[in-house]
């Protein structure tokens, strides 16, 4: 290995809905993190591995912060809080808005309490003017534990090498943390269950989304056959929605299966028989025992 190898830890942080998972799905050069245009998409923090011959860089995608409203939102904002802690980079990630919101006001509070270097990053300046850029920059130039402004666009791919090159500048000399070729350190039952709840999430009306999680039951290569067999339950809290979730003849749950489907046979380089349920499990969000079941469990994640 080369003796000038860096490593480490970058945790990214932000409002919700800012862009973290698309820009981290960049840097990875492939689909981990889940993606929708819903805030709190992302729900646990998820470690992703960039590795290349110069350094190997773990990054933590992460809930966005917002304001509680059941024990789910609860550990979401806990992790999220918890993400920056004994990290060597917190990528501080925010929108292309003129101005410095109440939520990026909250989070400066708390990184500017911190040791680690913070790198701000500008995201969505594609839908801006380089005067609007400058001025964004402005904005933030008098915090001086930003130690780096680096304005980017995750869903063009602009100024990403940059990115890459800055954070490299700030990691230390280290080992390779991870096997070169792993991007996750999560099972690729949590990677499936999070593709099917994306699938829910880009379906389904505003309000049934966030009361519906995945589990995966099932994951089995048949024998002498390149094909997966897959069973997963989808949850959610109301009869109702239940309805909504499987459609009219089952239209709904069969696009959600489709869809889910073609993603996981990419993921998995091969043929998929997936099977989906939908089950009714009353207030979840609010069931502890419950949310520690389907892996909400702060203590798995640190």
């Amino acid at each position: 290995m080369n003796n000038n190898f860096k490593s480490g830890f970058i945790s990214i942080v932000g409002r919700t809905n800012v862009g973290k998972s698309t820009l981290l799905n960049l840097l990875l050069g492939q689909k981990i993190s889940i993606v929708s245009n819903r805030p709190q998409t992302t729900r646990n923090n998820i470690r992703c591995i960039r590795t290349t011959g110069t350094s190997q860089m773990v990054f933590i995608d992460t809930p966005g912060f917002h304001k509680p409203k059941s024990k789910l939102s609860d550990y979401m904002v806990e992790v999220a809080g918890e993400s920056y802690k004994e990290v060597d980079v917190i990528l501080f990630l925010v929108e292309e808005d003129t101005t410095i919101g109440k939520g990026d006001e909250f989070l400066i509070e708390k990184l500017k309490k911190e040791k680690t270097p913070v790198i701000l990053v500008i995201n969505k300046i594609d839908k801006i003017t380089k005067e609007e850029i400058l001025g964004k920059i402005k904005l933030y130039e008098k915090y001086d534990f930003i130690k780096e402004i680096v304005p980017i666009s995750a869903m063009k791919g602009e100024n990403i090498n940059e990115l890459v090159e800055v954070i490299e500048k700030y990691l230390p000399q280290g080992p390779m943390y991870f096997p070169e070729d792993m991007v996750t350190d999560r099972s690729e039952r949590f990677v499936i269950s999070e593709l099917i709840r994306e699938k829910i999430l880009r379906s389904l009306k505003e309000e049934i989304p966030h009361g519906t999680a995945v589990e995966v039951m099932l994951m089995k290569k048949r024998n002498n056959k390149d094909l997966y067999d897959i069973e997963a339950n989808i949850y959610t809290e109301r009869e109702n929605h239940k309805r909504i979730i499987i459609g009219k003849n089952g239209s709904m749950l069969k696009k959600i299966g489709s869809d889910s489907r073609r993603e996981i046979e990419e993921m998995l380089g091969t043929k998929v028989n997936l099977k989906l349920w939908v089950k009714v499990k009353d207030e979840w969000r609010d069931k502890q025992n419950i949310l520690n079941s389907l892996g909400y469990n702060k203590k798995d994640e640190l």
